[in-house]
């Protein structure tokens, strides 16, 4: 199936799509490690149910040769042992960042002081601006629905460059 729309086919859509993407490069940029990113999108995806980014996060990290079973247990993070303490603050703010209406507190205290143990002013700048635009990205992708499965690994890198 099709998407309903193509945001890049349009022209204020790309316009405006440049400057997303040019934002998201900057993230990337940022010095977090890539594997951590990937992660935090994967989980704020799964959970926004945006099928083409589930599919393009997870085979990131699979390509990067992170193991499946750190992937499959994205979805079930705070039940298993495969995540480090570091990783599980990225998840939970990743979470109730992205579960905002679901809660009356948003990102909580605990989540907060979790992620300031494990991470500096500059890596905390971009963790909150990629959970923001990965949550953007699904709702863009949710909206025109366009599905999972076609992505190919690799295809973010070239927005880098």
């Amino acid at each position: 199936m099709e998407p309903r729309f193509d945001l890049n086919t349009n022209g204020v859509g790309a316009k405006i799509g440049k400057r997303f993407a040019n934002t998201s490069v900057a993230i990337m940029q940022s010095g977090l490690p890539k594997s951590l990113m990937e992660l935090v999108e994967l989980r704020a995806s799964q959970i926004n149910g945006c099928g083409y980014c589930v599919d393009a996060h997870s085979k990131e990290l699979a390509a990067a040769g992170e193991p499946a079973v750190r992937i499959n247990l994205v979805a079930a993070w705070r039940e298993s042992t495969v995540f480090s303490e570091a990783e599980q603050a990225a998840l939970a703010l990743a979470e109730e960042g992205t579960r905002m209406a679901d809660a009356d507190h948003g990102v909580s205290d605990a989540t907060w002081a979790l992620v300031r143990k494990h991470y500096d002013d500059d890596q905390i700048a971009a963790l909150v601006y990629l959970v923001a635009m990965i949550n953007a990205a699904n709702r863009l992708l949710v909206i025109t629905k366009t599905k999972g499965g076609s992505y190919q690994a690799g295809t973010f890198d070239t927005m880098a460059n």
